[in-house]
């Protein structure tokens, strides 16, 4: 039977309803928020695989282009590949989502989004997160929620829960924060240097709107919820976990001391190997099925060794397993101008963490064409970031970006793009590109470091350099005592609970994003990590512009120089000409090459304002470019003398060329100041002649005269 739920929720309305749809499905809602529209649903494996050390949650996050009015683009005409944004949004939910499972849950899970309608007023991605958690606590999926999300801007001081995208635009903050009723688990910002106090009074505020939806949802899920279900787990006695325990807790605890990551590594992986190796010897008369059972467990009790004398190390000794003190950086260096024919490169390295960062500057009809539910439907800038397996030692898959490569390289794009200039201080197209080289730690913060000097080395002019810190959050056993680490390695961040990113300028912050693993954290935590990530910032800021202080003050001698004009916008048709004839014209006869795909070839970008940019290496060609469109351009003078060549001869006149594209008739009677018989007895094709303008008529086309103009 379907039940419908309502809520105002700051003025807007939110509706919940079940039981109509999807039935089949261990969880089902339909949430609307405004005319936004979104079906959740989740299922759940039968069986678990409890020899798996990983919990098998997938979300989805499916846009359907009829949800805007529109047909996808290509031949195939249907959706294909989760555009990036839609990977952004089921990592948003996956990530609140994550921790309030139960850590010994195997069972698969798979929660599902439909994007069905949208109103970009109203946040699809927000509403499906509310309908994953909802549709999941009323399921028979044991969960720990619920949670729910908010988008949080701030228009001249005052703090906005969910606001439209006027609003937006005029905001200095852009706040995604999820969590419970509790606590914040999950936090995403993009920000115009936005001071630490100020995003975290942000934050707070987003947490109270958060609660109001986690009411909202307890109320449903005591009607209609289900019972949990009971699953199928590990169970592993006492008696192993001791024998473990002796054989490889002082082992453990000297090879997480050692300071060199792989050296390191190694050595607990030979601990732990040697562990297991012991009991699969002594073993060996088990069934394969009771020995990869006792096996799994002797594994996990190991992991759960490591994880408590990692704590131990942080918490109670207040030291980290590389000697640093908690709040200091590793160290660090720069370098620029690596790569000679690109537009900028940069390197930052920080302890074993490398990122070369490299710039391409285009022309702005080079953007990127998006082909999704948003607004927006193209961007001049664009930071992409890539994790080859090498830069941690393994073998592994390449191919197109994963979840991973795509989430880090939009936090990237976050960042930087506070300081981009516009489009009409630079009109470029900017692409940063960043290859992970090494990687213990925060590759995404290092990415912000070398892209930002890699920018200033290219001469593209950013408001202010921009770097990034990431920090961490080790926890008591009983939960009492926390440590906050600066520049956290891969070991603290596995083994921790909090990841904790921060970018921003020397005036304040542009990008926030954190994860955590416990159920939420505290506004006193938080506060504590934004002013040690504050100095942290400071620290990497001065080393990054000891290197290179400000941007460049021109673009790289292979770069696209540019020039740019106006003209009268109703003249834009005559540049391109019929079927872009014209503008072909131009830029074949300008860079004297083929075709207008030819690498040499000079770019033309005509806007609806009237303005032209020009962009090519060599100054020489893009003033012949230039010319040559003003000339198209130009505006005949009534009663003007000009200069012409004769293009056609007719037997009521002829056509003459004042200059390319501007043509004009000078009819048989205007061609001389006796009586002209025939046309061609005066003039043929290719003389030129003297010839005053008359003017255009009714339709727009050009008269001339050449009595006029001999009298």
């Amino acid at each position: 039977m379907k039940k419908v739920f309502e809520l105002d929720f700051r003025g807007r309305k939110l509706v919940v309803e079940h039981g109509e749809l999807a039935k089949q499905a261990h969880g089902a809602v339909l949430v609307r928020y405004g005319d936004t529209v979104i079906l959740s649903t989740v299922v759940v494996s039968k069986n678990a695989n409890i020899l798996s050390d990983f919990f098998p949650l997938m979300v989805l996050y499916q846009e359907k282009l009829y949800s805007v009015g529109k047909i996808p683009g290509g031949f195939i005409k249907r959706e294909g590949r989760p555009t990036d944004n839609a990977t952004l949004a089921a990592r948003m939910i996956d990530r609140p989502m994550r921790p309030l499972f139960p850590g010994d849950f195997r069972n698969e899970v798979q929660v599902v989004n439909t994007v069905l309608s949208v109103d970009q007023d109203n946040s699809p991605e927000l509403t499906a997160m509310l309908g994953s958690s909802l549709a999941t606590c009323i399921s028979k999926i044991p969960f720990d929620g619920p949670i729910a999300g908010v988008k949080v801007g701030r228009i001249d001081g005052e703090f906005i829960i969910n606001p439209t995208v006027e609003q937006m635009e005029k905001s200095d903050i852009d706040l995604t924060v999820a969590g419970t009723k509790e606590a914040i688990n999950m936090v995403e910002a993009g920000a115009k240097e936005v001071k630490e106090e100020d995003m975290l009074e942000a934050l707070m505020f987003g947490h109270e709107a958060i609660k109001e939806l986690c009411v909202f949802q307890e109320k449903i899920i005591d009607e209609i919820g289900e019972e949990k279900m009971e699953y199928e787990k590990l169970e592993i006695s006492d008696n192993l976990k001791e024998e473990v325990r002796a054989l490889s807790a002082s082992k453990l605890d000297s090879a997480m001391r050692i300071k060199e990551k792989l050296e390191k590594y190694a050595a607990i992986d030979k601990v732990k190997e040697d562990v297991v190796s012991k009991y699969e010897e002594e073993n060996s008369a088990l069934s394969e099925q009771e020995l990869n059972e006792l096996l799994t467990k002797v594994k996990l009790v190991l992991e759960d060794i490591e994880y408590e004398i990692f704590r131990q190390i942080v918490v109670n000794e207040k030291t980290r397993a590389d000697g640093r003190k908690m709040n200091e950086i590793r160290p660090l260096s720069t370098d620029i101008d690596l790569l000679p024919r690109t537009h900028g490169s940069a390197l930052f390295t920080r302890g074993e963490t490398q990122s070369l960062g490299v710039v391409t500057l285009g022309a702005l009809g080079e953007h990127q064409i998006l082909d999704g539910l948003g607004i927006e439907d193209a961007k001049r800038f664009m930071l992409h970031y890539n994790f080859p397996q090498f830069s941690v030692g393994e073998t592994g898959r390449y191919g197109a970006p994963g979840r991973r490569e795509i989430g880090h390289g939009a936090l990237g794009e976050r960042a930087l793009s506070q300081v981009i200039p516009t489009e009409e201080e630079f009109p470029y197209t900017i692409r940063v590109v960043s290859e992970i080289l090494e990687s213990n730690g925060s590759s995404s913060q290092a990415t912000i470091c070398s892209g930002c000097m890699a920018l200033m080395a290219a001469g593209v002019p950013i408001k202010a350099p921009v770097a990034g810190i990431a920090m961490g959050l080790i926890t008591s056993k009983d939960g009492k005592d926390y440590t906050i680490l600066t520049d956290i390695q891969g070991m603290e961040d596995h083994l921790g609970d909090m990841d904790f990113k921060v970018a921003g300028t020397k005036d304040g912050i542009c990008s926030l994003q954190m994860d955590i693993k416990i159920k939420g954290i505290t506004k006193q935590i938080l506060k504590e990590a934004l002013m040690q990530a504050k100095e942290a910032r400071f620290e990497i800021l001065d080393v990054m512009t000891k290197q290179i202080a400000e941007p460049r003050k021109e673009v790289s001698k292979y770069a696209p120089k540019m020039m740019t004009f106006m003209i009268n916008p109703d003249k834009i048709k005559d540049v391109i000409g019929k079927g872009g004839d014209m503008i072909t014209k131009i830029i074949l006869d300008a860079s004297n090459v083929k075709t207008v795909n030819d690498i040499n070839a000079v770019k033309v970008d005509l806007e609806d304002d009237g303005r032209v940019i020009i962009y090519h290496t060599s100054q020489e060609i893009i003033d012949k470019t230039a010319e040559m469109i003003k000339s198209v351009v130009r505006e005949v003078e009534d009663g003007k003398i000009y200069t012409g060549k004769v293009v056609k001869v007719e037997d009521f006149g002829c056509f003459v060329e004042l200059w390319p594209g501007c043509e004009g008739l000078v009819h048989v009677s205007q061609l001389d100041s006796k009586r002209v018989e025939k046309p061609s007895d005066i003039v043929k094709v290719g003389d030129e002649i003297i010839v005053k303008s008359l003017g255009y008529d009714k339709k727009g086309r050009l008269n001339l005269s050449r009595k006029e103009a001999i009298k």
